[in-house]
């Protein structure tokens, strides 16, 4: 399992892996893969702090860190630095979403402060204004090879920045169009993710759309994200013309990462079936489990999800509880995960499930050679 990616970004496997979690960062890039941590949730000295830590643990191994600018949020045009944005957002919040909000979890036994410290209100990440000072913590780790973002294309001085730093950039999308967007703008690796993907994701499903990117920013490398969680699934990527895989979800069900075993085990209760792409917790549609939050933003009656960032400076309150009493919310809790979470059958150490899906990939593609070998005899 090797591909040209690989040789550019110094890696083993072409398998990236997004994670919140330090520790799994290091797990996986330390077992022949690329680790990629998000940044989103972390402030400018937050992540300072965990790029530091990945630095003394991860040896020689390169890792990337992913960050999130929309093409489009709320206040984009304001041109207001992180502190004035967050006023003027602040400003457009309803009192009553804000009400509900709270009920939710009251409801629901969840503790909730009234003083600001339940994370209610604050932007976070989500904004260019609040990306760019994270950036420029990344830049200064020369560890980490590649900064990634989730949502739209990076502005184009964002990028040129990056590159004259010897870094590369890396985008997701969910369309062709996207795609070209990105490689028009001088992204190097575009990450098309099918709408089974976990966390914020399109409609059309990854076998559809993968050979579509592919073909349409040939010859940029693509990777394949959306329902990895197998070495048989990666081999499919890279027959459609992916470079490599990037996984998330499964990067939950490791015993590296900060999951509990109450939130490890309503995973493996999971089926496919049980993910919805919901716009309640960050405003824009996100696959993750279905629960009473995403079922009560879906009432009729009930106020309707805000744009992004406002429905996130809402939600931080039950954000902030799921990381407080995380195995007492699991049924308001902000659960990304894609459909691959109907396969997650245990938890394993991180370097297994390298080790598995590159035996998988081997066994994958060595059915297709003996049956092409048959086909010719």
């Amino acid at each position: 399992m090797h591909t040209p990616i690989c040789d550019e970004l110094g890696i083993e496997f072409p398998i990236f892996a997004f994670t919140h979690c330090r520790d799994v960062v290091v797990a996986v890039s330390k077992a022949g893969g690329f680790g990629v941590l998000g940044a989103v949730g972390f402030s400018p000295e937050e992540l300072e702090i965990e790029l530091n830590w990945i630095d003394e643990h991860i040896g020689d191994h390169p890792y990337g860190v992913d960050i999130v600018i929309p093409n489009k949020y709320e206040g984009m045009d304001s041109n207001l630095e992180a502190e004035d944005l967050t006023k003027m957002l602040q400003s457009m919040v309803p009192q009553e979403t804000l009400d509900f909000a709270r009920k939710i979890l009251t409801d629901h036994n969840v503790p909730v402060a009234n003083d600001g410290s339940e994370n209610a209100l604050q932007l976070l990440g989500w904004t260019e204004a609040t990306a760019t000072p994270q950036v420029e913590v990344a830049l200064k780790h020369p560890k980490v090879t590649l900064i990634a973002n989730a949502l739209g294309t990076p502005p184009a001085d964002m990028i040129k920045h990056i590159h004259d730093a010897g870094v590369k950039v890396a985008a997701l999308c969910g369309s062709p169009y996207q795609a070209r967007k990105h490689a028009d703008a001088g992204v190097d690796i575009i990450i098309a993710q099918g709408g089974e993907g976990g966390g914020h994701c399109g409609e059309v499903g990854s076998i559809v759309l993968w050979p579509q990117v592919v073909k349409e920013v040939a010859p940029v490398p693509v990777l394949a994200a959306g329902g990895i969680g197998s070495g048989q699934q990666i081999a499919a990527a890279l027959a459609l013309g992916a470079q490599g895989a990037w996984s998330g979800s499964q990067w939950l069900m490791v015993e590296e990462a900060e999951n509990t075993p109450v939130q490890q085990a309503a995973y493996v209760k999971a089926s496919s079936r049980d993910t919805v792409r919901s716009r309640s917790f960050t405003g824009k549609p996100c696959r993750m489990l279905k629960n009473d939050w995403t079922e009560a933003w879906e009432t009729p009656g009930n106020p309707e999800p805000l744009g992004m960032p406002l429905q996130y400076m809402v939600s931080g309150m039950a954000v902030a509880a799921t990381h407080k009493f995380p195995d007492e919310t699991v049924d308001v809790a902000f659960n990304p995960v894609g459909q691959v979470v109907g396969q997650f059958e245990k938890v394993e150490k991180t370097a297994g499930v390298i080790e598995r899906w590159v035996q998988e990939y081997l066994e994958a593609t060595g059915n297709l050679e003996q049956i092409n070998e048959a086909a010719s005899a």
